[in-house]
Order: structure tokens, then sequence, then C-alpha cells
């Protein structure tokens, strides 16, 4: 992946850049957005105290990301066509600063927590912005031969950052700690400190570092898509992040936004597909192996976020376990992805995405069904070892279906598969978290024992709450298999060997046979 000696890198205005450096910077600072994502998982109880909220409130403080994320995403084909890399970058970067800075001064109030979301979802809007367009450039910047490790580079930010968050927060959550002799507290705004420490800096180099490597062109923006697109993906995923706390049956806040939010996208769809010049072009979706590669991206994020998110409440509250602790449990499985990303990246290169992703989603599989059997008393050093071979199974799956997708379809539709990708990615994320949050507060509700037994007998009422909490986290963890099964059959779909983006068309590499052009 080394620059070419022999001749500079341009870029669109025929300036020579260093790639490298560019690079360097896109990743540090998507990957400080990228941490916003799970970064809260370890501090929900936290949050629940400070904030004198229930868990499926405070797991609003990740379903709204994920839910303007999810807003973001396809908005994001048209600004990458219409705005400078460099501005485009600086403008996301200013975004997500303002973002992390609302959230972070949020007084600790029940009636405040409104103010908190606000914050979450501006930090989201940014990385619905970062997030594809350095998939974009990642694209553009690298020759075909070299886009699995591209892509496998990119997965240290969408993998290894969303992984690692947990782990951070809770190290920050368990004392305070002192860095280059500045004193960092214990209070859960300090995960907002640090990611804006560090996007300081990035901001600052960005104008000087970043240079413009994709082609602009005046695209008038389509007032109806955009508004069609911000209501449609948003009350969808509104419905889906009031079933947590409002329950599945209630009408007004989960079913109709809902069914509301999916006639709207049928409707977006629609209009996209009669558009010269598309907002966001779905057109990409005939082609078959993007569809396929995109639904089997879709059960990995779905896989990995149900748990992500679950396991850290899970071992808090189950197994008793302070902040720290729980989020060094998950630490090996977050090293496991970073290491393993960029290595399955180089391997697609070889082999292709459909035996990686197939081996992928079965260790996947075989690491989450033990999670539907935990108890009280599984020993920590387990779970951990589970935990990490879910995550080699991800970054088995991940990488290759990412670089898959986007060699699926001609480079100079790069912009609009990566904003298909994305919002795929991301509206499945937000369903997962929602779903998964809501299950296990239903079944804990419905199983809880009587109010009473806190009086005439606190342990029985203890016991019989524990074992009503790992009646939900069973089936959230079940669901999380599920998908994995789901994520093996997908996969049995895809082409063999490596595709290999050309001008109008993709071919098919396989180092056991040569096939002809695949559409």
């Amino acid at each position: 992946m080394a620059a070419n000696n022999k001749r500079p890198i341009l870029d669109v205005h025929g300036k020579p850049y260093n790639r490298t450096a560019m690079i360097l910077v896109l990743l540090v600072g998507t990957f400080a957005g990228m941490l916003m994502q799970t970064s809260l998982g370890t501090a929900i109880p936290t949050l629940m105290t400070s904030f004198d909220i229930n868990l499926g409130t405070a797991q609003q403080a990740t379903t709204w990301f994920l839910l303007a994320n999810g807003i973001m995403v396809p908005v994001s084909a048209f600004l990458v066509t219409r705005i400078s890399s460099k501005w485009l970058y600086w403008i996301a970067y200013t975004i997500l600063f303002a973002g992390m800075a609302i959230s972070a001064f949020t007084p600790a109030r029940n009636d405040m927590w409104i103010m908190f979301l606000v914050g979450r979802m501006l930090a989201a809007i940014a990385v619905g912005i970062t997030m594809p367009l350095m998939q974009v450039i990642m694209v553009n910047i690298f020759p075909a031969e070299e886009r699995g490790a591209a892509m496998g580079l990119n997965g240290l930010v969408i993998g290894l950052a969303p992984a690692i968050g947990p782990t951070l927060s809770g190290w920050i959550l368990d004392k305070n700690h002192h860095i280059f002799g500045l004193l960092i507290s214990d209070s859960w705004r300090t995960i907002f400190y640090l990611p804006m420490a560090v996007l300081i800096v990035v901001w600052i180099l960005t104008p000087f570092l970043v240079k413009d490597v994709l082609p602009n062109r005046k695209m008038k923006l389509d007032i109806s898509s955009l508004i069609l697109s911000a209501v449609g993906f948003g009350i969808f995923l509104w419905g889906f992040t009031n079933v947590s706390s409002d329950g599945w049956g209630d009408m007004k806040t989960v079913i109709l936004p809902i069914l509301f939010g999916v006639i709207v996208i049928i409707g977006f769809v629609l209009r996209q597909l009669k558009m010269d010049d598309p907002f966001m072009d779905v057109r990409v979706f005939k082609n078959k192996q993007f569809t396929m590669t995109t639904l089997s991206v879709m059960m990995a994020m779905m896989a990995m976020m149900g748990v992500e998110m679950m396991l850290p409440t899970y071992l808090q509250n189950v197994h008793g376990l302070s902040p720290l602790d729980s989020g060094l449990m998950l630490l090996p499985g977050a090293l496991m992805l970073g290491l393993v990303s960029p290595i399955a990246g180089a391997v697609y290169d070889r082999v292709g995405a459909r035996r990686l992703a197939m081996v992928g989603f079965t260790i996947l599989a075989i690491g989450t069904l033990p999670f539907m059997f935990l108890s009280s008393s599984t020993p920590d050093v387990f779970i951990t070892l589970l935990y990490a071979l879910r995550m080699f199974g991800i970054a088995m799956a991940m990488m290759p279906l990412t670089a898959s997708a986007m060699s699926a379809v001609p480079q100079e539709e790069a912009a609009h598969a990566t904003a298909s990708n994305n919002t795929a990615r991301q509206v499945a994320s937000a369903v997962v978290v929602a779903l998964l949050a809501s299950v296990t507060q239903d079944i804990i509700n419905n199983n809880e024992p009587a109010k009473h037994l806190q009086v005439t007998n606190p342990l029985a009422y203890a016991n019989d709450y524990l074992q009503a909490s790992m009646k939900g986290f069973h089936v959230s963890f079940g669901l999380g298999f599920g998908f994995a099964v789901l994520g093996i059959i997908f996969a049995m779909f895809l082409r063999k060997g490596k595709l290999i983006a050309g001008s109008t068309n993709s071919k098919r590499v396989d180092h056991e046979e040569v096939e002809m052009e695949a559409k």
C-alpha cells in the first residue's frame, strides 16, 4: 500500500500530496467520531443513575445516535458530489466537536436528558458524513488490486472504534487517572473530553493535510428527495427507538411511525428510480452481488452491535463488575478485531469475500451460541474468550464484505454505493439496538418479582430479579446468534473469488478458475 515512488500522487487539481499523512488524519478523526457510537455502552448504568432514567431511556443515547446517523448517511452521496473533500471533512469535524461539547456539558438532571440527546444527534450527523466519505476516498485513491488492504485500514475505524469504545469508557469511569500530568476524572463527561481533545488537533491539520481527491460537480439539491429521505428514515428509526420505553403494542409512538416510515422510504426509492441524476442512486441494488453483500454486512453489524451494547450491562448488573472491569473483559475482543481486520482485507485481495465471509459467520455463530446459556456464575475469562472469538469472526467477514460491495459497482458509482451500503448498515444497527433493548426490558418487566418482596423478603426479591434479568439477556443473545446464522445463509449466495471494479462493470477474479465478466 505504499505510494508509487516513480511518480507523485496527485489530487484533482493536479497537485502532489502526501497520501499517508492524509489517510492518518482521516483515520484518527473518523475514529474519534466512531467512538461515539458505542462508547456509552459501558456507561449506561452510570447514566441511569446520573439522570435518574431507566434502561430503555438510557439506551436512547445509542439508538438516537444511530437514528440521526441513519438519516444523514443517504445525504452523504450528494455532499460528496457537491462539496470538496477537504472542506466537507472540516465542516463535519466542526459539527462533531459541537455535538460532543453539548452532551459533555449537559446538566445531570432528568429534564435535561433531551439536551444530551441533541448533542448525540449532532455528533451522529457528522459521523454520517465522515464515515462514508472516508470509504469513498479509499476506493478512489487506491488501485483495485490494493482495495482489500485499504478497506482493512477502513476497518480499523468502522470496526475497532465501536469495539474499543466500551473498554475506554470503563477505564474512564473506574477512577481518576493522570495523562501527561493532567487529571482525568471518573465522570461520564470525560468520555467526551478525550475525543474532543483529539478532534481539535485533527481540525487544525485538516486544511493542510487533507486534499481534494474526489471530483466534484454542480449537482442540484433535490429538496423533495432530501425531505423524503430525512422523514422516511427518521420516523422509521424513531419508531424503533420508542419500543424500549413504550413497548411493541403502542400504536402512536411505535407501530404508526414504523409503517409510515416504510411508506415514505418506498416513495423515496421510487423517486430515485425516476430521476436522471438521483439524490442517492438506489439502482446499485440491481447488482445482485452488491445486494447480497450488503445484506451480509447488515447481518454482521446486527450480530456485533446487539451483543456489543447488551454485554456491558449484563456484566455490570448480573456479574456485579465495575465499568472498568466490564470494559477490560471486552478489550481482547476489540484488539482481535483491530488485528484481524487489515489481515482479512489483505487476504480478500487473494481469495475474495465468499470463503472469508462463510468462515467468519460460522466462527461468529459458534462464539455467540454459548452466550444464550450464560449464568451469574459463568467465569469471566470464559466470557472474554467467547467475545474475542466473536470479534475474530466479525473481522473475518466484515472487511472482505465491505471491499466486495465497493468492487461490485463501477468506481464512478462508489459514492452512491457507499451511501446505500452505509445506510443499510446504520439502519440495521439502530434497529437491532432498539430491538434487543426493548426485548430485554420487556422480559425483565414481565418476570420481575412483586414489589412487596423488597420489604418482606429482600434476598428473594434480589434473586428473582436477577433471574428475570438473565431471561432477558438470554433472549437478546439468542437473537444475536440468529443474525450470525442468517449471515451464513446470505454468504452462500456470494460469487466466488475477488471482484475488481472496472469502468463499466465488475470482473470476478478467481485464483482457481477465470470466469466471464459479471454484471
